[in-house]
């Protein structure tokens, strides 16, 4: 609970045991996630807003999408959120836009507090989400598409080919006129 933490803030240190491992790895679609921490620091704020700043780091399994070989990716993402009262959203949305017309740089809008609670855990899992990359690849895998030679039966006007009529008996083909509108010479 928010109105619980002291005016000079708190610290955390967040370790993902195996079943949330599982679980994580499961809901992102990995193969597995090794490990999962996050070191958080919670500073009050004025107004009812408070301050998250830290790390999240984690060790994934996942596949190369060139090779199919396991691969495993380190995790590191720095936090900085401001986490604000529902009531407060609206407001400091309103500020965050109003500041996207000048030439500084934007801040993040706020996140809710919800039901008083801020959920580090939660926080952490979805900085860890997010930073997956959905197109691993080994350092070494080097994709090369499959060429094949081109079939010269094989264009979009070959089926009007097979539908061509002879003209002529003895299976000569038509002739085509000339510019002009004269017949062939």
């Amino acid at each position: 609970m928010v109105a619980q933490l002291p005016d000079t803030g708190l610290h955390r240190d967040i370790e993902a045991d195996p079943a949330a491992r599982a679980s994580m790895a499961e809901v992102a679609g990995l193969r597995e996630v090794l490990s999962a921490s996050a070191s958080l620091d919670v500073t009050p704020q004025r107004g009812g807003r408070f301050h998250v700043t830290g790390h999240v780091r984690a060790r994934i399994g996942q596949t190369c999408v060139v090779t199919l070989d396991p691969i495993e990716n380190e995790i590191d993402e720095p936090i900085d959120l401001v986490f604000a009262p529902p009531d407060q959203i609206p407001q400091l949305s309103d500020l965050v836009d109003d500041a996207a017309e000048s030439v500084v740089e934007i801040p993040d809008p706020p996140e809710p507090i919800v039901n008083g609670v801020i959920d580090l855990g939660r926080l952490a899992t979805d900085a860890v989400f997010l930073a997956v990359d959905p197109y691993p690849r080994r350092a070494d895998a080097v994709f090369e598409p499959l060429i094949e030679a081109a079939d010269p039966e094989d264009h979009p006007f070959a089926a009007l080919k097979a539908l061509q009529v002879d003209a002529k008996p003895g299976g000569s083909k038509k002739q085509p006129r000339k510019p002009g509108g004269g017949k062939p010479g």
